[in-house]
């Protein structure tokens, strides 16, 4: 049976001041009407339904996700002590899912992004994890690049080895950090690089053998965790042991040095909406490519991100360009569209400044 696993403990720093330690990115309606994470679930549906359906986030946001996606059964909202980056997030949900199902497969996904074509989307998930089932490895999908994006790490396939549902599945050759700008044009120019979805199809138990050939140190830890749970340990383990779980990603602890690793090539429109500047391109926009949420005027103003959110004030936006504004009830951000990587740098000045009420 087919299973989706969500990771959605990220902490959503580039959305600050909407996004916060206690109300972060991925619950909240980035881009749309709805949250990220309820606009997540919605393409999983009728598909995969609620109780093949897993939640990884972290142990504070455990009754705010099971608060916010009641259709979840409780017990598959799953509480992280501390974040340790996607592999130990993967190998968490691998090792609960395995409880259950000792035959899983699964497709793990960002709670974060924002997909235009859902159906697109359920097509191609359906390929990748009919592959897995048939083949066995690890299978990455890689979106066709349509400008040169330094915000994103690049993938390599190698050539076509398989078909899966009318989508041609590649060896995965290798992942490619975020380039800078002249490379990220070559890459364009040339062809044959894919941006990294961060999204991932394969067999639970297949992960974790790839983990513990690879990680052993978080394959130590996450044996002692599945060998806790439904135990009256089962708390007490994880609190102890996920914190000395090694921090790594999928991409460069598990994928890049997989036996067998896949890659799909996908063409829907997909973002991951990695800062204010990428939520005004996903948004809806007036006529003068103005993106307003909550209670904004604008006025003769072009390109304008403002959000004023629940309990914020009124803005008013008049003359300007280009701009993000967004204000909450105790903060205000002003920023260029094109800078808007610097709300990042923002969140550490605040940190640094011992302002925790701000975070």
């Amino acid at each position: 049976m087919l299973h989706a696993v969500i990771m959605a403990g990220g902490s959503g720093t580039r959305f600050w001041p909407a996004s916060r330690r206690e109300m972060p990115k991925q619950l909240l309606p980035i881009g749309g009407a709805e949250p990220l994470l309820v606009r997540t679930l919605g393409r999983l549906r009728p598909w995969i339904p609620p109780e093949r359906t897993w939640i990884v986030t972290t142990e504070r946001l455990v009754p705010a996700v099971r608060g916010m996606v009641p259709e979840i059964p409780g017990a598959n909202v799953l509480g992280e002590p501390v974040g340790r980056d996607t592999a130990a997030c993967a190998g968490f949900a691998a090792v609960r899912l395995l409880a259950d199902d000792p035959e899983a497969v699964c497709l793990v996904l960002p709670a974060d992004h924002v997909i235009g074509d859902g159906a697109a989307f359920r097509s191609a998930m359906e390929a990748g994890a009919a592959h897995v089932e048939r083949h066995g490895g690890l299978l990455t999908f890689g979106v066709r690049p349509t400008r040169p994006e330094t915000g994103y790490g690049y993938l390599r396939p190698g050539p076509v080895a398989a078909r899966a549902g009318g989508y041609a599945v590649h060896r995965l050759e290798r992942f490619i950090e975020k380039p800078d700008v002249d490379t990220a044009r070559r890459y364009l120019a040339e062809g044959g690089y894919l941006w990294n979805s961060g999204m991932f199809a394969w067999r639970a138990a297949e992960l974790l053998a790839e983990i513990r050939r690879q990680l052993p140190g978080l394959a130590e830890g996450l044996e002692a965790i599945a060998a806790s749970l439904g135990t009256p340990s089962e708390a007490e383990t994880i609190a102890r042991v996920y914190p000395s779980l090694p921090r790594t990603s999928v991409d460069f602890g598990i994928m890049e040095g997989a036996e067998l690793a896949w890659c799909i090539p996908v063409e829907f429109p997909w973002s991951d909406v990695g800062s204010w500047q990428a939520a005004w391109e996903v948004a809806p926009r007036d006529a003068d490519g103005n993106a307003l949420q909550g209670r904004v005027v604008a006025l003769d103003s072009k390109g304008v991100m403002a959000v004023s959110t629940p309990g914020g004030p009124t803005i008013v936006v008049a003359g300007v360009e280009d701009l993000v504004v967004v204000a909450t009830g105790d903060a205000v951000l002003v920023v260029p569209r094109d800078r808007a990587q610097l709300v990042r740098d923002v969140v550490k000045a605040l940190e640094k400044d011992g302002r925790s009420d701000l975070l």
